[in-house]
């Protein structure tokens, strides 16, 4: 009787308007840990896609300023949210939504027009997620008038944790899940851990030796402000908007990477850094976190033991 060798394989499909990508360290749990993550992506989208006019983020945000009591998976999703909000002292705000519309994302990033001649409305900062009434114990939630949340980022890191963590559990296969940059581990990790290719754009293919990174467990998330942008009124716009003046942080780091026991933590501590710009390396330090960040020029920032660029051969390693 022979012992048949367990190997990797991996799915890529277009997910909450990015790429899904999974993979597992046993090939015979693939079709397991696929339904495991879609059924994920399939909620999260229902509860807190603000595309969606049936979503409960969309009702939610249209019953701002009367209390209501939402689900238990958007109360993760909120608690998620306000927990980033705290740890990066409101660098990232779940009450930026009004702010991220009115720049113009305010449909499916596919569906933006590329070069919108609108003028842009007056910037103004978020309402604040201190001013977000929530009990978790009751699930009731009381936003200020005319606040909308936008859970985008932190509920998408929170869907990878949730995926990975979840089909770990059903097959016992190693798992990584990566979501548009957002990547969180989970179960016995492949031998010499999980190689990640970093890059700009988690969707280009691999075709020439690039940094990367070794992975043992945990998750990293990247953020950037590259591959999401587009002009409106003669501006180049992104996404990821400074709270504090509701316009798109200024550009100081082209991507910053970050390593944390969960993606959620990761994800609110790159996207931080981005929104924080010059004082981004101070922060971080203070955070202990391993972070890669890269500027404008290409200067290459490490710290927190951050180790030095490996690289993976073209059409190596996982994004």
């Amino acid at each position: 009787m022979t012992t048949r060798t367990p190997s990797p394989a991996q799915v890529v499909f277009p997910a909450l308007g990015t790429t899904a990508v999974l993979l597992v360290t046993d090939s015979r749990d693939l079709p397991t840990a696929e339904e495991v993550l879609r059924a994920e992506l399939t909620a999260v989208d229902l509860t807190c896609s603000r595309f969606r006019p049936d979503s409960e983020l969309s009702r939610v945000n249209l019953s701002a300023g009367s209390p209501r009591t939402v689900s238990e998976r958007f109360a993760e999703a909120l608690q998620a949210a306000l927990r980033a909000a705290r740890l990066t002292g409101g660098a990232v705000d779940p009450t930026v939504g009004r702010a991220v519309i009115a720049l113009g994302y305010d449909r499916t990033f596919a569906s933006l027009r590329p070069d919108d001649a609108r003028p842009l409305p007056v910037a103004r900062p978020a309402p604040g997620w201190r001013r977000i009434l929530f009990d978790p114990g009751t699930r009731r939630l009381h936003l200020p008038p005319h606040a909308h949340l936008d859970l985008g980022a932190t509920a998408k890191a929170l869907t990878a944790d949730r995926a990975a963590r979840l089909a770990a559990a059903v097959t016992g296969s190693g798992v990584l899940v990566s979501l548009g940059g957002d990547l969180a581990t989970a179960g016995p990790e492949p031998e010499g851990g999980w190689r990640i290719a970093l890059a700009d754009d988690h969707t280009q293919a691999v075709t020439e030796p690039g940094p990367a990174v070794t992975v043992a467990g945990g998750a990293l998330a990247t953020s950037g402000i590259r591959v999401r942008t587009w002009r409106r009124a003669g501006r180049t716009l992104h996404h990821i908007v400074d709270p504090a003046t509701g316009e798109p942080a200024t550009s100081v780091w082209r991507t910053v990477t970050v390593a944390a026991a969960t993606c959620v933590d990761a994800n609110a501590a790159s996207t931080a850094a981005i929104v924080l710009g010059d004082r981004a390396v101070d922060w971080l330090r203070r955070t202990a976190l391993p972070a890669r960040l890269t500027g404008l020029d290409g200067t290459v920032v490490r710290l927190g033991g951050w180790p030095p660029d490996a690289h993976v051969p073209a059409s190596g390693g996982a994004r």
